[in-house]
């Protein structure tokens, strides 16, 4: 298997075992290194390799920050249309997407990062969410255990999954 690098590209053989430790940490039960190492991941993805597809990611993600959702699309759209290999662009549009009720778009979003980046916890818990929200709670259910098994702290992903087993065992409070 071969690593994505920041710019999408397949990485240098340096930042294949970089990122294989960080995702082997995330995945400890025990401890607080984990923490490090979500907050490494999701700095590593968040980098294109162009400073201009920095900024295109960073205003789309201002956008969503101010509520305005369909600037964030256009700057996200431009991401994408730019840089066709950068995870990144694709999980943010997918946030816009969901947030404007385009869940189309939005899941076709989800599936390119995870053709991207499959090990991508982020995008698997907002499909899962999204799932939810449809009411297709047993696809919900596998996205949440797939987030799971990448990263076993994901708080969002715990709380869909427990409240999702629960409403389909009838041991809802």
């Amino acid at each position: 298997m071969f690593a994505l690098g920041a710019s999408g590209g397949v990485a240098s053989a340096q930042a294949a075992p970089d990122m294989q430790q960080l995702f082997s940490q995330l995945a400890q039960p025990e401890g607080e290194g984990w923490r490090i190492a979500e907050s490494d991941i999701l700095r590593e993805w968040s980098k294109s390799g162009s400073a201009t597809m920095d900024l295109l990611l960073m205003r789309g993600e201002e956008a969503l920050d101010q509520g305005d959702v369909l600037g964030a699309i256009g700057h996200l759209t431009a991401l994408t249309d730019h840089a066709p290999e950068f995870a990144a662009g694709y999980q943010a549009r997918a946030v816009a997407y969901a947030l404007n009720g385009d869940y189309g778009p939005a899941a076709a979003d989800l599936a390119r990062t995870l053709e991207l980046e499959p090990r991508h916890f982020a995008a698997m818990t907002q499909l899962g969410a999204m799932l939810e929200e449809m009411g297709d709670d047993q696809r919900a259910m596998a996205a949440y255990r797939e987030t799971l098994s990448i990263h076993p702290h994901q708080q969002e992903a715990i709380d869909g999954l427990a409240r999702l087993e629960m409403a389909n065992h009838g041991t809802d409070i």
